[in-house]
């Protein structure tokens, strides 16, 4: 499959920070595809409002980037557009569904991408292209003019080459965000969950990396249950119309991961989110006593491309779905050499609404991690 980081690209730019946008966005003076042929030629009449706030900032857009078709996947295997390519290693994926704005950003061509995220698609494409992406609190960042994917788990945040250009980007992109500071990772407690699902040398690099925080130890943080009813029929109320006209336009891959969300019934749906309910308070439960949440992105490093989306869709979800079903901020953070030489990446995770702590924490854990190596 031919790799491409952009769908479309503007024919001059003005002056500025260069920006890449995932191609969910919509765009007035640029084509939106949303990743699908359907949309092939779909030039919206207005820019999305975080799109906008950025351009306000003084960043000129470079690009609108590749994505999972309806950013419903976590590879960047466009069957329409080809495939977003890991600028670190051409024969591994660039993760999903950001893979594009990911791409950009590890391969120099943008200094900040926009991205969304509905169970690890900002982070997962961060990981596997060993950049920084961060997901904030649920509703933080406008998604006006965004297509949606399933709307209660869906963020849009940034992706940067550093910490400290993702909270600029939060100050840019989010009026009540406000930036904070740490003088030491002693000033905050931290627990470590799920270094043990992960392989070898993905583990012995996040706890390494952990282990720069002196108030540490290990929890039994809480994987969801029970959840996927209410993510899938949300797709379904997304897709409904569009689908029953435009069926035959979809990819395999997503023709029938829709088609399996069609058949949820609301009786589904409601004990999903029940469940889902339940999981908040569990979680909670978990981390009193905790500033911070510490994990593994990903459990190995970027599968190879042309992987089977569907043998490795869970596995690639399984660290980050759980923070769009809490909305809570969470951040993935290169943190060394792993298999191959790819990049481990390691998760960062606030409460809700904690987003400078997150991004706090992440910029003093980067130089540190600078430091070392």
């Amino acid at each position: 499959m031919p790799s491409r980081i952009f769908l479309a690209r503007p024919v001059s730019r003005r002056p500025g920070l260069t920006l890449a946008v995932k191609d969910l966005f919509d765009t007035d003076r640029l084509t939106t595809t949303y990743g699908s042929i359907i949309f092939a030629e779909h030039v919206p009449p207005r820019t999305a409002s975080a799109v906008r706030r950025l351009e306000r900032a003084g960043l000129a857009i470079v690009g609108k980037t590749n994505l999972d078709e309806f950013a419903y996947g976590v590879t960047s295997q466009n069957p329409h557009f080809g495939a977003a390519p890991n600028p670190l290693d051409p024969t591994r994926t660039a993760g999903g569904s950001s893979g594009g704005s990911a791409a950009a950003v590890a391969a120099g061509l943008a200094e900040l991408a926009l991205g969304t995220d509905s169970a690890g698609s900002i982070r997962i494409p961060a990981a596997c292209c060993g950049v920084v992406g961060f997901k904030p609190t649920h509703g933080l960042v406008s998604l006006e003019g965004c297509f949606p994917l399933a709307p209660s788990f869906d963020h849009a945040g940034p992706i940067a080459r550093t910490s400290d250009a993702c909270a600029a980007a939060m100050e840019m992109l989010a009026p009540t965000f406000r930036r904070r500071s740490l003088r030491s990772l002693e000033e905050v407690t931290v627990g470590v969950a799920w270094t043990s699902r992960a392989e070898q040398l993905v583990r012995r690099q996040v706890e390494s990396a952990a282990a720069h925080f002196p108030r540490r130890r290990l929890i039994a943080f809480p994987l969801p249950a029970g959840i996927d009813a209410g993510f899938m029929h949300e797709v379904a109320e997304v897709h409904r119309d569009l689908f029953a006209t435009h069926r035959d336009a979809y990819g395999e891959n997503v023709r029938r991961k829709v088609e399996r969300c069609m058949h949820i019934t609301d009786g589904q749906s409601h004990a999903s989110h029940r469940a889902r309910g339940e999981y908040r308070d569990r979680a909670l439960t978990a981390f009193e006593g905790f500033d911070l949440l510490i994990t593994p992105t990903l459990p190995f490093v970027a599968p190879p491309l042309g992987v089977d989306e569907a043998l490795v869709r869970d596995a690639m979800i399984r660290f980050t779905r759980p923070f769009n079903a809490l909305g809570w901020p969470a951040l993935a953070l290169p943190c060394g050499k792993a298999d191959g030489g790819l990049p481990a990446s390691l998760q960062i995770v606030g409460r809700p609404g904690n987003d400078p702590l997150v991004l706090a924490a992440a910029e003093l854990l980067e130089s540190r991690l600078r430091a070392v190596r």
